[in-house]
């Protein structure tokens, strides 16, 4: 689980300065991809789906 959590964290970091720096490379994607992979297999999977599946229904519910 340590282990785990940090290769989340690392790679959290490095899609933070990849996104700031505004230069997404084929590589670049690939470690955003690779943070959804692990982020899916961590005990916050729940709780991340949860919070977009309230942001979808809240909006979805406008009306323009």
């Amino acid at each position: 689980m340590a282990i785990s959590i940090s290769v989340v964290l690392l790679l959290f970091v490095l899609a933070v300065i990849f996104v700031r720096n505004g230069g997404l490379k084929i590589t670049h994607a690939l470690v955003c991809l690779l943070l959804g992979f692990y982020l899916a297999s961590t005990s916050m999977a729940p709780t991340i789906n949860s919070g977009l599946t309230a942001t979808a229904d809240i909006v979805s519910s406008l009306r323009p």
